[in-house]
């Protein structure tokens, strides 16, 4: 194996991963940041449920991708349906870093349009990209599916550490410590919002930049990267087939059919087996729960033990995101009944953190040392044991041509979405879960 072949795939690798980063940078950026904007907005803390909402309605730009695979297929070219979607989260964003402040009195009423209008339409281009990015990847081999869920991995993990530095959520309890006649104090930012979309949109051309980058050096370079790669790869490292007859159909045997082109529309049909079946019920499920369930209620599961914990969390939950699928790059686990037990496993630590967020704000083990440690680690095996769930489940999937990775981006965002509408009136209609009071002893211990 020459140096140069294996500089080559590093450089892919990398690429690759930038390019997965722009998938849901946009609207996990908008999350982290709402601290801070709803400081200016007129709609408050209200924000959340609106940007609830927004997400759910850009879900018709994924079921428009869907819907034209399966009527149309081989007429939506992802080339340039990617380069379309990550102009538009560019041109988005540089939008929303000179206009998310400014407000429109509607009906005698002041609303945040700009910053409304523009949350739209990065949830559309998020929701799209789970339908484009994905199955592009098909034209890569399966080890570059994991790299790719790397990339989205740091699209959670970059905002949460750009917050980090923002200073977001920093207070003081004037005039004590736990009375209840201290006063909470919040610290201005290190840097404002308008800075923060600045640099948002700075990770977002990195990946645009990084896709061309990847077309020109996938156009100009050997086939090792490419589509020969990929077949070889499935006879060797990833030799257990998911489909059961046929080649997989990708855009260039649509673009350039030859004499087994009838061949390869065969597993259309071979693909919904039991296994495939199962293994997109655990995506969907995994999908929901680290997409839209547990997130809705992880302030409600962190803060009671502090602010610190609550940080711990979140960042160190992003950062097992990528290092789970940097193992599934080296660890594949290809049994059914080995991703059902890690399935059950996370589902264990989700249960857990789920009962946390019940009982707040006085959880179990509150003031204690082990209770800070044991919510810090329960999120932390939770994203990890679930995000390598998704990433090896995307793997085998490649193996089942590029429709079935276009069902795998479909499955998570439909997964992504149940989760999110299921949580929405539990936390923001009927306020099943209650949050304490900083600065005050909010169960008299």
């Amino acid at each position: 194996m020459s140096s140069s072949w294996i500089s080559r795939s590093l450089a892919t690798h990398v690429l690759v991963a930038l390019f997965g980063m722009g998938s849901w940078v946009s609207i996990n950026s908008l999350w982290v940041e709402l601290p801070v904007v709803v400081k200016s907005l007129p709609e408050g803390w209200n924000l959340p449920a609106y940007l609830s909402v927004l997400i759910a309605l850009g879900n018709v730009g994924s079921v428009s991708v869907t819907l034209t695979h399966h009527f149309a297929p081989g007429w939506l070219k992802e080339r340039w349906l990617i380069h379309a979607i990550q102009l538009l989260a560019v041109g988005a964003t540089l939008f929303l870093a000179l206009f998310w402040h400014r407000t429109v009195a509607i009906a005698g009423v002041e609303h945040s349009l700009a910053y409304l209008v523009l949350a739209f339409l990065l949830a559309l281009v998020c929701c799209t990209s789970n339908v484009s990015f994905l199955p592009f990847m098909y034209q890569f081999p399966p080890l570059f599916v994991r790299t790719f869920f790397i990339g989205q991995g740091l699209s959670a993990l970059l905002p949460c550490v750009l917050a980090l530095g923002q200073g977001v959520g920093q207070l003081q309890c004037l005039n004590g410590t736990h009375g209840n006649a201290s006063q909470p104090h919040y610290l201005e930012e290190n840097f404002s919002a308008t800075t923060f979309f600045w640099l948002l949109l700075g990770l977002l051309g990195i990946s645009a930049s990084a896709f061309l980058a990847l077309l020109f050096w996938h156009r100009e370079g050997d086939p090792s990267p490419g589509k020969s790669s990929s077949q070889e790869s499935v006879a060797s490292e990833e030799s257990f087939p998911l489909q059961t007859d046929g080649a997989p159909t990708s855009d260039s045997a649509v673009e350039n059919p030859g004499p087994e082109a009838s061949s390869t529309k065969l597993p259309a049909t071979g693909f919904w087996t039991r296994r495939n079946i199962y293994l997109l019920v655990l995506l969907g499920v995994s999908s929901a729960l680290t997409n839209g369930v547990l997130p809705s209620v992880q302030s409600y599961s962190c803060l009671p033990y502090g602010g610190m914990a609550y940080h711990l969390s979140v960042v160190l939950s992003n950062i097992a995101n990528p290092v789970a699928c940097f193992v599934a790059m080296f660890l594949l686990c290809r049994s059914s009944l080995g991703l059902g037990l890690l399935s059950a496993l996370g589902g264990v630590f989700g249960t857990y953190l789920m009962v946390l967020a019940a009982f707040s704000p006085c959880p179990p083990l509150l003031g204690s040392p082990l209770g800070v440690a044991l919510v810090v680690i329960s999120w932390i095996l939770f994203m990890g044991l679930f995000s390598y769930l998704k990433v090896v489940i995307g793997s085998l999937l490649h193996e089942a041509g590029h429709s079935a990775l276009v069902w795998c981006g479909t499955i998570i965002q439909v997964g992504s979405l149940v989760g999110a509408l299921a949580m929405f009136p539990l936390t923001s209609i009927y306020h099943l879960f209650r949050s304490g009071t900083d600065c005050v002893d909010n169960c008299g211990m």
